[in-house]
């Protein structure tokens, strides 16, 4: 209850609210005794003023709504809002091997990879600082962390395709400059994530268990994107001599997803252009941003005010006079 209320104990002066509602529940079940005095009891029917009726029940319980609604104000009700964290860093790091040209993603893995990596950026507060990494046969910090993201996107649109996987160095590398965005904010971390994009493994430098506890030990959660399918294939001149080879480059899912359990991040799956735009809208709802508890009672009063001016307007209307 805490977690809704500042003050749940207050919630208690429910019970008072309820009793009145027994009372008057009660009351509507004695009968008031009256002597007849009149002989003639059809005049008496005529003459009488009618009862209310079923509208005294609606102005009474209105008036009782209004009074609980009341009671939740006064025992301070707060909600989970999310604001934009000021100082926060994202780095984006994108796989650029040339298993990235692969086609099984229309046009390809990486042409959508950039556009959809740029919606991302898009969807992030302001104020966030975004970094961009990208890694082939080694990683390449592209742009360091800024409020500029318009710089960032440019950025992911000129990014070239290169020979072999540097999983590992990319994580390292994204790490240490968030670690050097801190020294430049006061020496305090600043809250951080890495956000990955690969379709496949690491196959040169720094192995990707190995930059797990990089990560660990600087608290920097590393969510990674296996972008793909199974049946991902490109074709490669090995030997220089014009004439190309077939090769499979399935997405290995499990490299990945083990890397973002083992550092705290979040592992997801895209094996299309509309995938992938999916989670990086979900990212996008979480990274850079934080809950905070906000003071929700002047809804409470309002509606509590609502439902009084209700109840006074029926009363007035039926009965000629305020409940």
């Amino acid at each position: 209850m805490t977690r809704y209320f500042l003050e749940p104990a207050r919630l208690w002066l429910l019970l008072a609210v309820l009793g009145l509602v027994a009372v008057y529940v009660a009351m509507q079940w004695t009968k008031p005794k009256y002597t007849v005095r009149f002989s003639n009891l059809e005049l008496l029917d005529k003459v009488a003023p009618k009862r209310p009726g079923w509208r005294r029940h609606v102005v009474a319980g209105l008036f009782a709504g209004a009074l609980a609604v009341l009671v939740a104000s006064f025992a301070q009700p707060v909600m989970d809002v999310r604001v934009p964290k000021e100082r926060a860093t994202v780095m984006l790091a994108i796989d650029t091997s040339l298993s990235m040209a692969a086609d099984d993603v229309r046009p390809t893995r990486l042409k959508a990879a950039q556009a959809a990596a740029q919606d991302f950026v898009d969807q992030l507060p302001p104020r966030l600082n975004i970094g961009l990494v990208s890694f082939a046969g080694t990683a390449r910090l592209v742009v360091n962390p800024t409020q500029d993201h318009a710089q960032v996107k440019s950025a992911i649109r000129r990014l070239k395709l290169d020979k072999a996987t540097a999983i590992g160095d990319a994580v390292k590398l994204s790490v240490e400059v968030a670690q050097d965005q801190a020294r430049g904010t006061g020496g305090k971390t600043p809250a951080a994530a890495i956000v990955l994009i690969s379709d496949g493994e690491t196959t040169v430098g720094l192995p990707t268990e190995d930059s797990v506890p990089i990560a660990r030990k600087a608290k920097i959660p590393v969510s990674t994107i296996a972008y793909g399918t199974a049946d991902g294939q490109i074709t490669v001149d090995e030997d220089g001599d014009g004439v190309g080879q077939v090769t499979k480059v399935p997405v290995n899912v499990d490299e990945l997803a083990g890397l973002a359990k083992d550092t705290g991040g979040k592992a997801y799956t895209a094996e299309s252009a509309k995938d992938l735009k999916n989670v990086y809208e979900r990212l996008g709802s979480t990274i850079g941003f934080q809950k905070e508890q906000k003071d929700v009672a002047f809804r409470y009063v309002g509606l509590s005010l609502v439902v009084l001016l209700v109840a006074a307007a029926l009363s007035l209307r039926w009965f000629s006079r305020l409940p």
